[in-house]
């Protein structure tokens, strides 16, 4: 038998077999007892107003980040809400995850206290559990997500380019307001009640993580902007207001190196990719099978 028909032949058994395509022959269990799979809510694709990330400057000063149109391509779908300690608890158990000082019993509060590795070590677990590709959210996915609760906290317009002095007043200013406001406590998924997307806690007291990396911009006379500086080792975290977070720090408080208390408002929720990821991942394990560990 020529050797392509035996591959066309050996590809086409596999891929009629139903066990195969969902996923059972990848190392893949979708153990629906032992992983819940989560909740999502499916936001069809559209555009919107949005204000980039990041840092920008015009003529060597700090400058108001632009507003840019921007537009989703496809169905999002997203977690209703914020993974719970009780969802972080189980990769910790499978020994997947990061060990993170929280309340493991705690299955309706949001986990906290992650950095952004611990939050990419679950979604990687998720995929391999559900034989479904979960991902952190971009920053301008959990912005389209967010909608009417996405916050645009950036300074005034009139402290474009103004001293730093009284930017760093400003900013002082802003922060006291925001500490006055902010509840310390935290509450269940679903304690802040829910967008117009039907997604819980988007403006809650739980920041959350996101994929995006953090930028240093310079806009040139004609409004052109050049990046940079691009550190994907801080990342743009979201919530009640934008921050920006050092990937792997456990206290913002301390230090960029310190190990001690993490973040205790600083949880995640992650995105859920189409079915075509599923079938990359049976290709992967069909030339693995026909032409061995090199393929």
């Amino acid at each position: 038998m020529p050797p392509g028909l035996k591959f066309t032949l050996a590809a086409a058994a596999i891929l009629s077999s139903s066990a195969f395509a969902l996923g059972s022959g990848l190392g893949v269990t979708r153990s629906a007892a032992r992983v819940p799979t989560p909740e999502v809510m499916h936001l069809r694709p559209g555009t919107f107003s949005y204000r980039v990330s990041g840092e920008f400057t015009r003529d060597g000063r700090p400058a108001v980040p632009p507003i840019v149109i921007a537009r989703i391509e496809r169905r999002l779908s997203i977690m209703r809400g914020q993974v719970t300690a009780a969802d972080y608890q189980r990769c910790i158990d499978a020994q997947a995850c990061p060990i993170v000082d929280h309340d493991a019993a705690a299955s309706d509060l949001p986990v906290v206290k992650v950095n952004w590795h611990d939050a990419i070590a679950y979604a990687a677990w998720l995929s391999r559990e559900t034989g479904e590709h979960w991902r952190l959210p971009t920053d301008e996915e959990w912005a389209f997500a967010a909608a009417g609760l996405f916050q645009d906290d950036i300074l005034p317009e009139s402290f474009d380019g103004s001293d730093p002095g009284r930017r760093a007043l400003a900013r002082y200013d802003r922060e006291a307001s925001r500490t006055d406001t902010i509840g310390k406590t935290l509450r269940p998924v679903g304690g802040f009640g829910e967008n117009q997307n039907g997604l819980f806690d988007m403006a809650g007291n739980v920041w959350e993580w996101t994929d995006t990396c953090f930028t240093r911009n310079a806009i040139d006379g004609q409004g052109a902007v050049d990046t940079t500086t691009i550190n994907c080792g801080v990342r743009v975290a979201e919530g009640r207001h934008r921050t920006y977070m050092t990937d792997f720090i456990r206290d913002p408080r301390i230090g960029g190196c310190a190990v001690g208390t993490p973040p205790a408002n600083l949880g995640f929720r992650l995105v859920r990719d189409t079915d075509s990821w599923r079938g990359s991942r049976l290709l992967y394990w069909l030339a693995r099978r026909l032409f061995g560990a090199n393929a």
